[in-house]
């Protein structure tokens, strides 16, 4: 099974980013920039989780909010597919978001004081 777990799909044990949203990033990382193609298979909940050595629910928090957010498709038995990504307007969203968590994390601002900002930001437009 480790064979089917992409090298891209990693956690970094020393970040303060919950492993749950360390694999959201990644997912859409590789979305965003064609490592992972629309149609692509991501690995079964638990085989992730046992790769990685975390709680299976905590793959499943992951692979939900990015079925939420149209990212992923779980088709039962079938897995979970990525169903979008790569087009220029994520990648450029996904730049944009890059460079405001460089500021952020220089300002020594909180993560929620960030995402407050982008949704006040976000209603304004």
């Amino acid at each position: 099974m480790e064979q089917d777990i992409p090298r891209w799909l990693k956690l970094d044990p020393k970040s303060t980013v919950p492993p749950f949203e360390q694999i959201k990033q990644a997912i859409l990382a590789a979305a965003n920039t064609g490592k992972a193609s629309v149609g692509t298979r991501l690995p079964p909940v638990r085989a992730l989780a046992a790769h990685l050595g975390i709680a299976a629910n905590t793959v499943a928090r992951a692979y939900r909010e990015l079925e939420q957010a149209g990212v992923v498709e779980t088709r039962g038995r079938a897995g979970t597919v990525i169903t979008a990504g790569g087009d220029d307007a994520r990648r450029r969203v996904a730049d944009a978001a890059d460079g405001f968590a460089a500021v952020v994390h220089s300002a020594g601002l909180s993560e929620s004081d960030a995402v407050a900002i982008v949704r006040a930001a976000l209603r304004r437009a």
